[in-house]
């Protein structure tokens, strides 16, 4: 029997630092990276292609496209988003049905020992993780663990953004006679890391003002002066209330950043 093929796939827009890191912690775990880049925003302005492939990275390995064709006029934010999403399963054709489809925002890292001789015993699963914010080991006790990457065999995917935004938790929760929740869900505890915002103020506040959550495109949350205050606080963007934790940067993390604490000292507190 053929094995199971590991297919991390992530749509993109800017962010090659933290590719590059997810590229050098999964590497050797997964079979392929699946990649899908939009020409446009999900305001639908025209954008430059920003991936970046570097030497080192294994071409076999990537599997990288980039959407051409324009949102429609009349869609807002979030359904710009998810046709990003549908059009990256566009590109999944290549898959075989057994093959495990796990899909993530870019800064969402599963574990990787995880991923060897993975096998999933429900329908869908999902990768509960640790979330950071600023920096590798300022520590998100509010929205830990993250309900971040998805998973599920290319046979029973049918849609990317409902594997995203109606694959949760809180699903189990519900009597058996919620037919519209789906339950068939396994979760996966301590399962590695959302490094959220792991980027300059500048890099922030352009995330801010062109990504689908309009509200916070708003001056008071994405004006330079103001994340870079909030950085140093150790606070939230949002005016939520939350302060974030130091925590040593040990076993618990990632090899590869471990490994690298001086490459990547401007986002650790030491």
């Amino acid at each position: 029997m053929t094995k199971s093929k590991i297919l991390d796939c992530i749509t993109f827009f800017d962010n090659n630092f933290m590719f590059d890191i997810r590229y050098n912690i999964l590497n050797k775990y997964v079979d392929y990276f699946v990649i899908c880049e939009s020409k446009f925003d999900h305001k639908g302005n025209p954008k430059e292609k920003n991936f970046i492939w570097k030497n080192e990275y294994d071409s076999k390995k990537i599997k990288y496209f980039l959407l051409e064709r324009p949102f429609p006029k009349n869609t807002n934010r979030w359904q710009n988003q998810a046709l990003q999403r549908e059009g990256l399963l566009e590109k999944l054709s290549f898959a075989d049905p057994e093959d495990y489809i796990f899909f993530s925002d870019p800064d969402e890292i599963i574990k990787p020992e995880l991923l060897i001789d993975f096998k999933l015993n429900k329908k869908y699963g999902i990768f509960l993780q640790d979330c950071f914010n600023y920096k590798f080991n300022l520590f998100n006790q509010y929205e830990s663990p993250w309900e971040g990457t998805r998973v599920v065999k290319k046979k029973n995917l049918k849609s990317i953004d409902f594997l995203r935004q109606q694959i949760k938790s809180k699903n189990l929760k519900y009597n058996f006679l919620r037919f519209d929740k789906e339950k068939n869900i396994e979760l996966f505890k301590d399962a590695g890391w959302h490094f959220n915002n792991i980027l300059s103020p500048k890099e922030i506040s352009l995330k801010l003002k062109t990504f689908a959550h309009l509200e916070f495109s708003k001056p008071e949350y994405s004006d330079e002066s103001i994340i870079k205050k909030r950085i140093e606080e150790k606070i939230d963007l949002f005016k939520r209330g939350h302060k974030f934790d130091v925590v040593d940067l040990d076993n618990r993390f990632p090899l590869y950043i471990c490994n690298n604490k001086e490459k990547f000292k401007d986002f650790i507190i030491f």
